[in-house]
């Protein structure tokens, strides 16, 4: 085979896409929200699920329950509407947008007690 025949092989084929995770600054921010919501109590458990399209950190009240929140990451949609998301329970985009620290400070805030 000749060197041509090799690079008009490779010009067809489409690169193939690994499962998408998060960075390590990414991982950073969302884990030391979890800390804090963990050491205050209200915050028990995290899974991260992840796929070809989406990467999931998902939060758990209780290890039996459906999770309270749902911080995704999708990178098809970074230009979008930007990459980075929070579910709620029921599936209603709690913010959405390019950066995640400005995503994360909606979860960040704290109770306010009603007197």
């Amino acid at each position: 085979m000749s060197v041509q025949d090799f690079s008009g092989a490779y010009q067809n084929s489409q690169p193939v896409k690994g499962p998408v995770f998060f960075e390590r600054k990414e991982l950073e921010l969302i884990l030391r929200l979890y800390g804090r919501k963990v050491a205050s109590g209200d915050w028990r458990d995290y899974s991260i699920d992840s796929g070809n399209e989406a990467v999931a950190f998902c939060i758990f009240r209780r290890t039996s329950e459906a999770p309270l929140y749902r911080i995704e990451k999708r990178p098809s949609l970074a230009r979008k509407q930007g990459a980075f998301a929070i579910y709620n329970q029921s599936g209603m985009v709690l913010k959405r947008g390019r950066e995640l620290a400005p995503v994360l400070a909606v979860l960040d805030k704290t109770k306010f007690d009603v007197v």
